[in-house]
């Protein structure tokens, strides 16, 4: 059987998945901020080539969840753990975020930088009326720092609501 299954076990062919699609890029932004596939294997205990495959956009392959937890934990980051409980139609809880007037004037400037990065890469993949899969990979990545600070606003802003609200220019009321 040439077809591979997603973890919901569907049928599907590598790369045909919007799913599939969205877990491999979180993969690959989670290997990279593990730093690359050789520093990724020595910290989830895997080969390079089985890293290697994970990373790569024309393999079908997943990480296994001992994988994804390790990389996690050693980074910080949740993406893939995100994507998944996405895909499921759910999200994790926000924990709380101490918010300050600094936090959420640079929260909303990078915010607003990463949105002005992510406009720039469509325009110019557009540009042509062509979507080439380089363009297609340069948006994505666009999209997921926008969907981290986006994250990252949003537990601010959270923390600054439970607060009871925060001023942000000196002397305003």
């Amino acid at each position: 059987n040439s077809f591979a299954t997603d973890f919901t076990g569907e049928k599907m062919v590598p790369n045909a998945n919007a799913r599939h699609f969205l877990l491999k890029a979180k993969q690959r932004d989670l290997i990279a901020a593990a730093g690359g596939i050789e520093r990724a294997a020595e910290i989830c205990s895997f080969s390079k080539s089985a890293v290697g495959r994970w990373a790569n956009p024309d393999s079908h392959e997943l990480m296994p969840l001992d994988a994804i937890f390790s990389l996690e934990e050693e980074t910080g980051r949740v993406d893939m753990s995100e994507a998944i409980a996405s895909a499921r139609g759910r999200r994790f809880a926000d924990v709380e975020a101490v918010a300050t007037n600094g936090s959420v004037m640079q929260a909303h400037a990078e915010t607003v930088v990463r949105m002005g990065e992510l406009m720039t890469e469509g325009a110019l993949a557009f540009a042509d009326g062509q979507l080439t899969p380089a363009e297609s990979a340069r948006i994505d990545r666009a999209l997921s720092k926008v969907e981290e600070g986006l994250g990252e606003y949003r537990r601010i802003l959270a923390g600054a609501k439970a607060s009871g609200g925060l001023k942000v220019v000196p002397g305003g009321n």
